[in-house]
């Protein structure tokens, strides 16, 4: 009473507070009209505002109002305290957990019932199936995990999650279960909620709400709401909303991917006419031609607000069921309960059937919650199963009408239901759930049938095939499980389902038919995919029919009359009256009149084929003897049965003469699936053994005359009619071949269990051994080519290791499996699933393999196993008249060498049946007394006619086909059966003489003599073969050797000239000391000569050959040149994207972005070069529309040659020859002390600076000021040490170092061209230093010598590089270098220093060395004349410029070295060691004890040792290709102890390096004080900063785990950084740097310089300088980015068992790293190949050009 007073709303409005709000529901009679009054006041305010929403806010009231006090109103006291305890008191068994697209699933192989039964990734890591053989597999989303389901698995059904708990836990359980008033509660709140969800996901009006929600005044308040559809592309929905809306591009895509992940999105709010004007325009802008428009409406805001909130609460109850069981049942009893006074479905019906009207929002939650509730419990589960099935035929026709995916379908649940075995039989039983989905195919299937009542898929859309197919693996999954008990009732729903399926294939049953073509080509292809996409997914249901079938022997029996009937039924429908009678060889036939070259035809037969494996299921059970007491013989009609089959066969035969070329390649791309490893199953090779069938029952004169008669060959064996169309010959050759192959098969082809005693696993292995006949195989190629069963399973690995071994892969090859030996005497020639292709090269490989091991090459085939009874009489057709008829017919032909009418394949046909017949014989005479063996094919064969065509009988015709030259490959094979003939025959005659043992004894040695004479005549005749090949290889030596002679008396005074200039240069050559003689010094005044040999290379494109000379026109490498990233020491440290501010003078010690210079090696001239590119412009230009693999616009292009991508040239510029005399260089050496030399520095450069004061700008504004101190030295006291003239360059060379320069410019520093500017030099040098660590770093990563391992285009690429590096100042002013060389002396010569100049902590020395050594020429710069320095001069100027950076890298290394060292190593008390601690106090003593490193002086030798011989290495490089010295024969091996000597030799330094400072310290001291002193040293000293420290990390790529499902795992963990939602995403791992990166995806592009970029495209930017390598985790691929734009796939180094990658998991096997590849990926890396790899690859593959990169 009291609660219809408040129902009007004068009884006050519902408290605020949830426990209060609760008593006040608790207080009303009636909860659901409390609820939903409730419900009409707070959720429009809540829901307010559906174009701006804040779900955190919204999310945060609906607690507060709602949801929290509905969770007090069913527990009566704090929710958050009974929830705990429900959460810790329930352990569900079955984890349920439901697959979001792209997650990972994991089945087992060993336990899993069938291949749909799957865990999640957290259950198969904690279960025992981690330990079997599993696969992985991707997800399309909707699954649901089977942890739990003792169903789905044989052992180990549960996780150590999921597993039932012990006693104690059992009944903690049993005390937290839901108390009665609890359960009472939940009985009175769930129907109130349940109805409200339903009721408002199942609303239809737009405008009005149910009468008891609309409590409050109406609003015109609406939303123009966009629905999502899979028609529209992504573009077409932006486009048209911005047509509409005038939204920005940003608000359309917003907008388009939430319809495309919700389903639905609201785009305009407004009064109701604001919102149809917005929707009339949004279906106006989004259809056209090809499609309707999007699917939109308007809605009021209310119902939007109910809607959403009515998910919210399917949510809320999701979470709710999932702590008790007690809840799940109280839903399912809910959702079960049909409304028997309305007269609508139950509640869970409505939703289902209202499933395909819903949009992807509201469907997830919906199938969630059935998930959570009915999946949970295995009563319901049947319960809901039921009502599933109820409604299935409608539930099919709505998937089918709508356009989503199959899995956010209701249909999708099928596998769910119909793979539970007990829940199948049960719906069998019930339901006949076999014939409701049969009908349902029925009637989906096309409506139209032809004239014949036969199914027709032209013009059948391939979209709806793919929905029709989704009901064939329904049927699929129903019969995955054979019953073990057959009931009564089980039996008789089964057969009513069969005869349902029976009717599908009456349909298909002789479908399509196909008509020859003669006079004029068809105009357009049929389509045919359809017909073959249905046998295919028919393949293993048919398969599965006869399994069911074969469980019960009633069942079977009365099967096969159901299908026997369903046959005579078609037949007789199309069967024509018209007979005719055929005659050969005595024999008559009547037959019906029919001509495949003339009447309809068709493939499709999947009746006739089902008769036929229903039959070998008889004949392999043993019913087959009962075959006749339920069909009676004169019932039996065999010659109906066969007639379609061979038909069938003989289409293939005609394709295969070309008799229907006219027809086009759809009847091409039919016979190709006919016999496909996909169909053939269940068409090809039932074909034939309905062949065989026929033979068995039929005549074998009578089968073989209907068989000539359907080849039309009878008339080609009656009498032979001359004929001069060569055509019709042909054709002709061709049919009789197919024919004997046909034969041959229906005789031979006797494994399949049923038609022999053989098993399934005996089957696998033949297949296997004829495809290992053919060539080693990878696994998945032997997969591919074995059909698979219901299971996916080809029962490949329980043989695999009987008939083959596994030879490991390589670095970049896959494993391949090699064919045992003793396994090679199975191969058979005419195997029935060989294609043409096939067949040859097994024949050749066999033959190869005969020939090497001096074998014969006759190729005789395997001794058959036996027929089973009820195919015995198939042997027959081997010695009938008319086979002998068509053996002899053939080989006579041979005989009179009419080459027209025969052919050698025809003969070794004939050939192998021969050795078939005697086979058979010579088995059955082994087995029997030779009374009781009726088959008598020697017989027959040696029988001589009585006619003159029957004048020789086949054994004479044999040896004299010995003899015919065109047979000579064949001569082994008729040898062979001319062997077997005696062998039959002394098997026949050995009962009649006189003891058997003797006759045995004879046999034998007659035998062994026969052999022994024909492997001697073999011998014999190969013996004289080889003999003739010896004296042809003479005669043609003996001819070259003549013509020879005649040149050269022809050409004497040419071939004289040429003897006296080698002459000559062998003795110049002589005269020379050797090279090991020369000081292998590079510096100093010690240095050895440099050792040049003459260039002369031959450009790849004009083949001329030239000497490069400095005056000759410039010569050219291609070259690449690239930003790099391989060194740094900050990996992922955010890089300068734009270069116009950076001054790449001074390299970062952190290298942590270089330019870096790489070259193919291939040569050209720089003007076939310029005619090269400009050539490929030209071409690029006249094709603008194809995308190209390279940049023009960027200067790249291929190689001509190796086709490597490149963007520039390296001008070849020779190495100058520099000889230094010894005494006059010790006499310099002498006058030229390190502070001489330094004074003499300062002095030119302070000349250069009065000089340059009033023209230009100072070189060392420093100096400027400052008085020389020593009047002695003056300004042109550097050029008294030796100058000489500077080297004249052709202008050819020039342009091209100009050229080269700008471009290493242009991309190192990512800046438009422009030659003037002053950095051109810097980064030139810059190049040339990094190139050369690239280079150190690459050889100390393969552990190879310092010289002579360098690949021919590293070592030209280099030698160029230097050598250009060097030359390149004389294109310059010489001012600019020299303030480059300021500078750079800077860092070391403190006087010099200017406010720029970094301390020698930041730097990095070799980069300065380079540049030091490059630019001090320009010191010799006079205005008058160009001079250079001498030999002498360089010598030195090189040894002090190197000594002083040494020195400053040494103190680089001694500050940045830690004190943790190994405490247990011995202590070396060397003179190195204490020279070391003495240095350090000297250290310690400058920086007033900042520098208090106590650590002992071996230690810091030891750092000080690895810490600078990388330096020393590098220098190493650049001296040798610098100046030409040949380096010391230990650099050349791989030698540590060595090295360091022989580095300190060729560089002229002492092995003990402090000495360097001993010899030094007056001029060094002050210099170390200023380096220590500086403001940067000593903030790092005093721990405020950080650094370097040497030796510098060698990079490699991250460390991947060795099992893939631990990276599958880290994925599944992967949470976007910048998305909320729970989509599944892609990630991507660098495997740079180990950053896991959301790819492919919106949410995290980035603006990049004002362009949109993917997450790891922009990555690969700051990383690796927009090259980089991902792996993409759930593909399992390796993506390579090389660049915005650029890209390919790269296989992952992740290998399965036998050694192959597994792309897109499709095979799903377990994945180990493999670190041969890894490593191969590394160095792909390190040698800077990853773009040259990238446009190789999409040079190849032309796909990768429709990928959008820049978004990855």
């Amino acid at each position: 009473m009291a609660d219809g007073g408040d129902g009007g709303g004068g009884g006050g409005a519902a408290p605020a507070k949830p426990s209060e709000l609760a008593r006040w529901w608790d207080e009303k009679l009636d909860f659901y009209t409390a609820f939903l009054q409730h419900l009409s006041k707070v959720i429009p305010d809540i829901y307010s505002d559906e174009m701006d929403s804040l779900p955190e806010k919204e999310e945060e009231i609906i607690q507060k109002t709602i949801l929290y006090p509905l969770e007090w109103y069913l527990f009566g006291e704090d929710p958050d305290v009974c929830l705990e305890k429900l959460r810790q008191s329930s352990t569900p068994q079955l984890c349920g957990k439901v697959f979001k697209g792209g997650e990972t699933t994991y089945s087992c192989r060993e336990c899993a019932i069938d291949p749909t039964c799957v865990l999640c990734m957290d259950c198969f890591q904690n279960s025992i199936h981690k330990n079997h053989r599993y696969k992985m597999h991707t997800s399309t989303g909707g699954g649901f995990c089977d942890c739990g389901d003792t169903e789905a698995w044989k052992t180990g059904p549960f996780c150590t999650n999921h597993e039932p708990g012990t006693a104690d836990s059992e009944e903690k359980n049993l005390e937290c279960q839901l108390n009665e008033e609890l359960i009472a509660q939940a009985r009175k709140i769930f129907p109130s909620v349940i109805k409200y969800i339903v009721d408002m996901t199942v609303w239809e009006e737009e405008k009005e709400l149910p009468l008891e929600l609309m409590t409050r005044e109406k609003t015109d308040k609406y939303y123009c709401v966009v629905f999502n559809d899979e028609h529209h592309s992504y573009d077409h929905v932006i486009y048209s909303l911005q047509r509409t809306l005038g939204c920005e591009l940003g608000e359309a895509q917003l907008y388009t991917t939430a319809i495309d992940k919700e389903g639905r999105k609201a785009v305009k709010k407004g009064p109701y006419i604001v919102c149809q004007e917005a929707k009339e325009d949004i279906k106006k802008h989004s259809s056209n031609v090809s499609q309707g428009p999007l699917n939109v409406k308007v809605l009021h805001a209310d119902i939007m607000a109910h809607q959403k909130f009515a998910l919210r609460l399917g949510s809320w109850l999701n979470k709710l069921m999932s702590y008790s069981s007690d809840f799940r049942q109280i839903f399912c009893q809910i959702c079960l309960k049909e409304e028997t006074d309305s007269g609508k479905p139950c509640l869970i019906s409505r939703l289902m059937l209202w499933d395909a009207k819903l949009y992807k929002g509201a469907r997830k939650i919906l199938h969630e919650l059935i998930f959570s509730s009915f999946f949970m419990e295995m009563e319901y589960k049947k319960l809901f199963a039921m009502e599933f099935v109820k409604h299935y035929k409608a539930l099919q026709r709505e998937y089918i009408g709508d356009d989503h995916e199959k899995q956010i379908s209701v249909t999708a649940l099928s596998v769910q239901i119909f793979t539970v075995p007990t829940l199948a039989r049960h719906l069998i039983e019930e339901q006949n759930v076999i014939k409701v989905i049969t009908e349902t195919l029925l009637e989906e299937l096309p409506k139209c049938l032809d004239r014949n009542g036969k199914f027709n898929f032209q013009g059948y859309s391939q979209e709806l095939l793919g929905r029709v197919s989704a009901i064939i693996y329904d049927l699929r999954y129903i019969l995955i499980s054979k019953p073990t008990v057959w009931t009564d009732k089980l039996r008789d729903q089964f057969l009513e389902g069969f005869r349902s399926f029976l009717n599908i294939l009456t349909y298909m049953q002789g479908m399509e038919e196909i008509k020859r073509q003669i006079g004029q080509h068809i105009e357009v292809d049929p389509d045919w995919e359809a017909a073959i996409a249905i046998q295919m997914q028919l393949k293993n249901i048919l398969f599965m029919f006869q399994e069911w079938c074969a469980c019960d022997e009633e069942l079977l029996v009365t099967a096969y009359k159901e299908c026997y009937a369903a046959v005579m039924r078609c037949s007789s429908n199309n069967y024509s009256w018209d007979k005719t009678v055929i005659h050969l060889c005595g024999h008559t036939l009547e037959s019906k009149r029919f001509k495949v070259s003339a009447d309809p035809v068709s493939i499709h037969l999947p009746l006739s084929r089902m008769l036929a494996g229903l039959h070998i299921q008889l004949s392999k059970t043993g019913v087959i003897d009962r075959l006749l007491e339920f069909l009676k013989s004169e019932e039996f009609q065999v010659q109906v049965l066969i007639e379609y089959p061979l038909r069938c066969l003989a289409l293939v035969a005609q394709v295969a003469a070309e008799m229907w070329r006219r027809n086009g390649l759809s009847l091409i791309s039919q016979m190709f699936y006919y016999q496909d490893v996909k169909c053939r199953e269940e068409m090809y090779d039932k074909d034939i053994i309905l062949l065989q069938i026929g033979a068995a029952y039929m005549d074998p004169n009578s089968f073989l005359l209907l068989v000539l008669q359907r080849y039309e060959l009878l008339d080609s064996f009656k009498r032979i009619i001359p004929t001069k169309d060569q055509d019709l010959n042909k054709q002709c050759n061709t049919l009789i071949e197919e024919m004997l192959q046909v034969i041959i098969y229906i005789v031979g082809e006797r494994y399949v269990p049923g038609l022999s005693h053989v098993t399934k696993d005996e089957v696998t292995m033949r297949e296997i051994i004829h495809l290992l006949c053919i060539e080693p195989m990878a696994h998945s190629v032997i997969v591919k080519s074995l059909p698979k069963d219901e299971n996916n399973e080809t029962g490949l690995e329980k043989v695999i290791h009987k008939v083959a071994t596994f030879k490991k892969p390589g670095v970049s090859s896959h494993g391949v499996y090699e064919l045992k030996e003793e396994c090679l005497k199975e191969y058979n020639l005419f195997f029935y699933h060989y294609t043409k292709t096939q067949h040859s090269k097994a024949e050749h490989m066999e033959k190869k393999r005969r020939a090497q091991e001096n074998k014969d090459e006759a190729l005789p085939p395997p001794p058959p196993p036996e027929f089973s009874a009820a195919f015995r009489n198939v042997a027959k057709i081997l010695n009938c008249d008319i086979m002998m008829h068509i053996l002899r017919t053939v080989l006579q032909r041979a005989l009179e060498l009419e080459s027209h009418l025969w052919t050698e394949a025809m003969i070794q046909m004939v050939l192998h049946l021969l050795a078939l017949g005697l086979l058979e014989e010579k088995q059955q005479l082994e087995k029997v007394p030779e009374e009781e063996v009726t088959f008598d094919f020697y017989h027959k064969a040696s029988r001589i006619g009585s006619s003159a065509l029957n004048a020789m009988n086949i054994l004479m015709i044999l040896e004299k086909l010995k003899g015919i030259q065109q047979l000579e490959s064949q001569k082994d094979m008729i040898n062979w059966v001319l062997q077997m003939f005696e062998t039959v025959k002394r098997l026949r005659e050995k009962s009649y003489l006189p003891p058997v043992a003797a006759a045995a004894s004879k046999l034998e040695t007659t035998k062994s003599n026969e052999m022994q004479r024909i492997q001697d005549k073999e011998k014999a005749e190969r013996k004289r073969k080889a003999e003739a090949a010896r004296l042809h290889r003479q005669k043609i030596m003996a001819q070259m050797s003549a013509l020879q002679k005649n040149f050269i008396e022809t050409h004497r005074l040419l071939y004289e000239n040429t003897q006296d200039t080698q002459g000559r240069d062998a003795m110049e050559e002589e005269s020379s000391p050797p090279i090991i003689s020369y000081t292998r010094i590079a510096l100093g005044p010690k240095r050895g000569p440099s050792v040049i040999e003459k260039e002369v290379l031959t450009c790849i494109l004009c083949q001329e050959e030239q000497e490069v000379k400095l005056e000759c026109a410039a010569m050219v490498l291609s070259a690449c040149v690239q930003k790099s990233t391989a060194l740094t020491q900050h990996m992922g440290k955010m890089l300068e994207l734009s270069g116009d501010k950076i001054d790449p003078l001074f390299m970062n010690p952190d290298l942590s972005c270089g330019t870096h210079t790489g070259s193919c090696g291939h040569v050209m001239h720089a003007a076939c070069w310029q005619k090269y590119f400009e050539a490929i412009q030209l071409n690029s230009r006249q094709r603008h529309h194809v995308e190209q693999v390279f940049d023009l616009e960027s200067g790249e292009y291929l190689c001509p040659l190796c086709k490597s991508l490149c963007n520039t040239v390296i001008p070849i510029i020779p190495l100058e020859s520099q000889k230094i005399n010894s005494e006059d260089a010790l006499v310099v050496a002498q006058l030229l002390s390190l502070s001489k030399w330094i004074e003499i520095v300062m002095a030119r450069i302070s000349g250069y600076n009065k000089k340059n004061t009033e023209e230009t700008q100072p070189i060392a504004p420093s100096l400027l000021n400052k008085e020389m101190e020593d009047t002695s030295t003056d300004f042109h006291s550097i050029l008294s040490f030796g100058v000489q003239p500077l080297v004249k360059y052709s202008n050819s060379i020039k342009e091209m170092v100009v050229l080269f320069a700008s471009a290493i410019y242009r991309i190192g520093l990512k800046v438009a061209p422009n030659e003037s500017d002053p950095r051109i030099p810097v980064m030139t040098w810059s190049t040339c230093a990094f190139t050369i660590q690239c280079l150190e770093n690459l050889l100390e990563d393969e552990d190879k010598p310092l010289f002579g391992s360098l690949q021919n285009r590293q070592h030209s690429g280099l030698k160029a590089l230097v050598q250009f590096a060097a030359a390149q100042r004389i294109t310059l002013p010489q001012s600019l270098i020299q303030r480059h060389l300021v500078r750079l002396l800077g860092v070391l010569l403190p006087s010099l220093k200017v406010e720029s100049t970094p301390s020698i902590l930041d730097v990095d020395l070799f980069h300065v060395l380079v540049g030091a050594v490059l630019s001090f020429p320009s010191l010799y710069w006079e205005d008058s004349v160009e001079l250079q320095p001498s030999c002498i001069s360089s010598a030195c100027n090189h040894l002090y410029l190197f000594h002083l950076i040494t020195m400053a890298h040494i103190t680089q290394i001694i500050l940045t070295t830690t004190t943790e060292h190994p405490s247990a190593q011995i202590q070396n008390d060397s003179e190195e060691a204490q020279a070391a601690e003495s240095f350090c106090k000297e250290i310690c003593r400058i920086t007033n004890g900042c520098y208090s490193q106590r650590v002992p002086g071996w230690y810091l030798w030891d750092c000080i040792k690895s810490g600078i011989t990388s330096y020393l290495r590098c220098a190493a490089l650049f001296f040798h290709f610098l100046l030409g010295v040949p380096p010391p024969e230990e650099l050349s091996i791989v030698s540590e102890e060595n090295q360091f000597r022989a580095l300190c030799g060729y560089l002229s330094l002492p092995t003990n390096l402090f000495l360097l400072f001993q010899d030094y310290w007056d001029t060094v001291e002050p210099l170390l004080q200023r380096w220590c002193a500086d403001p940067a040293v000593l903030s790092f000293l005093k721990g405020k900063s950080t650094a370097v420290s040497y030796p510098r990390k060698r990079n490699k790529l991250i460390e991947l785990p060795d099992d893939y499902s631990c990276l599958l795992n880290q994925c599944s963990q992967f949470r976007c950084p910048r998305s909320s939602d729970d989509e599944t995403k892609h990630p991507a791992l660098c495997l740079f740097c180990g950053a896991l990166l959301c790819s492919q995806n919106t949410c995290c592009q980035e603006v990049v310089n004002g362009e949109e970029l993917g997450a790891c495209t922009s990555h690969a930017i700051h990383c690796g300088a927009g090259v980089c390598i991902f792996l993409k985790i759930r593909d399992c691929k390796v993506v390579l980015i090389g660049g915005k734009t650029r890209g390919s796939f790269y296989t992952a180094p992740y290998l399965d068992e036998y050694g192959e990658t597994d792309p897109n998991l499709a095979r799903g096997n377990p994945l180990h790293l493999c670190h041969e590849r890894y490593r191969k990926l590394h160095l792909l890396w390190q040698q800077h190949c990853i773009i040259e790899e990238i446009a190789r690859s999409q040079e190849t593959n032309q796909i990768f050009f429709g990928f959008n990169w820049h978004l990855l």
